[in-house]
């Protein structure tokens, strides 16, 4: 017994010494935003069509927000004031589609290859269609989920979920001009270390679900589903802090968008349990 209690007296000593020299305070639990109440959104359910919800994108115009879903190449509008008024569009057939964005009246779906599609209405609601192919898709092993408009590269960017050539150490971005159809790698890159760092972890694979510009700080809100986590970086990348996530609440988010007042939406899929939902997130300093 004297030698249990002694080896127990050791390796509490041991663990002591170790955290004071690291100095970590590892992040586990969900904690707070200054702007945001991450713990108590409102929760907007969503019908059996939208289980599979993905990529979302506000549309200030009707306080509506468009969006697609994973496996289908349907297009919905839901309007937040009239939560029962959803209306749809097929674009295309079955493929992997895993975010949205909206640009000078032209939807640009994220195939999780990395093909773009860019979708737009024409006369009486017509749809017309065309696609980007990524280059030697089939020759790496890469899977995005993430792409955001970026104003000051005048480009799209497709954040990397796994890339081939990233590694742990890295999340990169790859550039995609409208106007050429080029595609351009690294534009953009996270350093995951300080991510990992925070958590208290030696290293991570930090796997980005979905990807917006916050309009009031001007901060990229870089949503991990895998993770849990909501990241946030500076314009260039760098990282400045994140919050852990509660899985009750955010059970599977794949999608964020903001208000321009600054108000956060995420798009949370079912999940096998329950139904599709909108969690609607004020912003605590500058809402509606």
């Amino acid at each position: 017994m004297r030698f249990i209690r002694e080896s127990v007296c050791a390796f509490i000593i041991i663990f002591a010494l170790f955290a004071c020299k690291t100095g970590r305070k590892p992040i586990n639990k969900p904690t707070d935003s200054s702007m945001y109440d991450l713990a108590n959104p409102v929760i907007m359910k969503l019908p059996e069509g939208l289980s599979e919800i993905s990529g979302i994108v506000y549309y200030p115009k009707d306080t509506s927000v468009f969006a697609e879903v994973d496996e289908d190449g349907l297009l919905f509008k839901i309007h937040l004031n009239k939560k029962d008024d959803i209306e749809k569009w097929r674009f295309d057939k079955k493929h992997d589609f895993e975010d949205i964005v909206l640009h000078d009246s032209v939807f640009y779906v994220l195939i999780s290859n990395g093909d773009i599609e860019s979708v737009r209405f024409g006369k009486s609601d017509s749809i017309i269609t065309s696609i980007s192919a990524f280059p030697d898709a089939s020759k790496k092993k890469n899977e995005f989920e993430s792409m955001y408009y970026d104003d000051s590269l005048q480009q799209l960017v497709l954040l990397c979920k796994s890339c081939e050539d990233d590694g742990h150490k890295i999340v990169s971005g790859w550039g995609y001009n409208l106007t050429s159809g080029v595609y351009t790698p690294s534009v953009f890159m996270i350093d995951v270390q300080p991510v990992a760092e925070k958590l208290g972890e030696e290293k991570m694979k930090l796997k980005p679900s979905a990807i917006a510009i916050n309009p009031v700080t001007n901060e990229f809100y870089v949503l991990c589903s895998v993770n849990k986590l909501l990241v946030i970086t500076d314009r260039q990348g760098k990282f400045k802090t994140l919050y852990p996530l509660d899985p009750a609440i955010y059970k599977q988010p794949e999608g964020i968008a903001f208000t321009p007042t600054g108000d956060m939406i995420i798009s949370n899929e079912s999940h096998e349990t329950g139904l599709a939902d909108l969690l609607l997130i004020k912003n605590k300093k500058k809402g509606l």
